[in-house]
């Protein structure tokens, strides 16, 4: 049985994500179909990147990946199909698939333009139903990758803001924000490690946290503390709160972190 996992900024209002469904479910109905989220903030193309880069290595081998953030739909903007030693994705080629797709891993890159697999007449607005969902449904169903349209050699790739230590001091920023307001830098473990301080100062804004705590639980509640989180990276929360609301940042925000 293929597997098909679902990302998009879709949300859970409207139609759109049932509608894809039942595109593949026409297509390809033994196909399991798995909500990955239909909460990425709308048009945010490097939150849904990094949902996909920390979730995509949980899933069995020749999972296919279908995800729609697509600020460019009926653009020119290219449907693409990546090939990597483990998976595939499919979705807009606007950097969506970048991160979970290292150069390395890359086995081929597919523009989608056998247009026969797509849905017909097709819509300008809404190609998660007439170009992504079909084409994932043709994946689930066995057609080889090569039948889907013409291997490219490149795609378009995001850049994480880089971290830039300064003697003693990292400094980083808000990358991501989750839906318990807690706020992701761009600090990994490794990062934070190169300090040799077992009780770094970390600041945003007006806020100073010392050290990192081992889980939110070190501290009482509404009171902030930052950990390292389940993706590895640095994570600024406020127990049983938001760290947005309270700390009064979002994306892009800067991070101190230093002896």
């Amino acid at each position: 049985m293929s597997i098909i996992t679902l990302t998009t900024d879709f949300g859970a209002a409207d139609p759109f994500v049932g509608i894809m469904k039942g595109v593949i479910a026409g297509r390809a109905p033994t196909a399991r179909v798995i909500d990955l989220t239909h909460g990425v903030p709308p048009h945010d193309v490097l939150a849904g990147a990094l949902i996909l880069r920390h979730s995509v290595p949980y899933f069995p081998r020749s999972t296919i990946h279908l995800a729609v953030v697509d600020p460019g739909v009926g653009s020119e903007r290219r449907a693409l199909c990546v090939e990597t030693a483990g998976t595939l994705l499919v979705g807009p080629d606007n950097g969506l698939l970048s991160l979970a797709a290292p150069r390395i891993e890359i086995r081929r890159i597919i523009h989608l333009t056998a247009e026969h697999f797509f849905l017909s007449p097709r819509s300008a607005t809404f190609h998660g139903r007439d170009v992504f969902a079909p084409v994932a449904a043709a994946l689930a169903a066995g057609t080889p990758v090569e039948k889907l349209g013409s291997e490219v050699r490149d795609m378009q790739r995001l850049d994480l803001p880089p971290v830039v230590r300064e003697g003693h001091a990292l400094r980083g920023q808000v990358i991501y924000v989750d839906h318990f307001g807690n706020l992701v830098t761009n600090v990994s473990a490794a990062d934070l490690a190169g300090l040799t301080v077992r009780a770094p100062s970390i600041g945003i804004g007006n806020v100073r946290l010392r050290g990192v705590a081992p889980s939110y639980a070190a501290v009482q509640r509404g009171e902030p503390v930052a950990v390292v989180n389940s993706w590895g990276l640095v994570e600024l929360a406020v127990r049983e709160g938001s760290a947005r609301d309270q700390l009064g940042a979002s994306v892009g925000a800067a991070v101190v972190i230093e002896a």
